[in-house]
């Protein structure tokens, strides 16, 4: 049987987590292309991702998945678009300690649905974390529909990533069927 592989797409606001979820989860080294961060009003961390991340992760001998994780700065989002071709899915992962970031997680979400109408998460990253908003709290920040699969995260922790993804994938399948 030929293997079957399966794209998703992981967006969101600059530092809410993409590469360390996306490097919690993959079987392979990730291909980032970080760079060194310029600009003193960035410099929350040291480095951020200017074109993409990359992982891979075999979910059995028919089906692989295939991560790319998008740069979270808004110079960089000439990548989205290149990113969202041929997606089947997308995670939007959500700082959920940064109530900053909630309006530009919403404006990125607008922005990959309308890339593409496929089946998509939204992770709220950081729920290990003591200031960290509750589900339903960010559900309304956020201005989601009851419908939107919303799911608890912690980047760092493959448990929790793992979760996230099955629900997109799961998603995925679901509509796959439909059609």
């Amino acid at each position: 049987m030929q293997t079957q592989t399966v794209k998703m797409v992981i967006t969101g606001p600059f530092n809410s987590g993409k590469t360390q979820f996306v490097g919690a989860i993959s079987e392979i080294d990730v291909v980032a292309t970080e760079r060194k961060i310029s600009s003193e009003a960035e410099r929350v961390k040291d480095q951020t991702t200017v074109a993409m991340d990359f992982g891979r992760i075999t979910v059995d001998d028919d089906l692989v998945l295939y991560l790319f994780g998008t740069p979270g700065q808004r110079r960089f989002d000439f990548m989205w678009e290149i990113l969202a071709e041929g997606m089947l899915g997308f995670v939007v992962l959500v700082d959920s300690a940064r109530p900053e970031t909630f309006r530009e997680a919403r404006q990125i979400l607008e922005t990959f649905r309308a890339y593409a109408p496929t089946p998509y998460v939204v992770a709220a990253n950081k729920q290990d974390m003591e200031d960290a908003w509750a589900l339903d709290d960010l559900r309304i920040a956020l201005k989601l529909e009851e419908g939107v699969k919303m799911l608890p995260c912690v980047a760092k922790e493959k448990e929790t990533v793992k979760n996230v993804l099955l629900e997109l994938l799961y998603s995925i399948l679901e509509e796959m069927e439909e059609e």
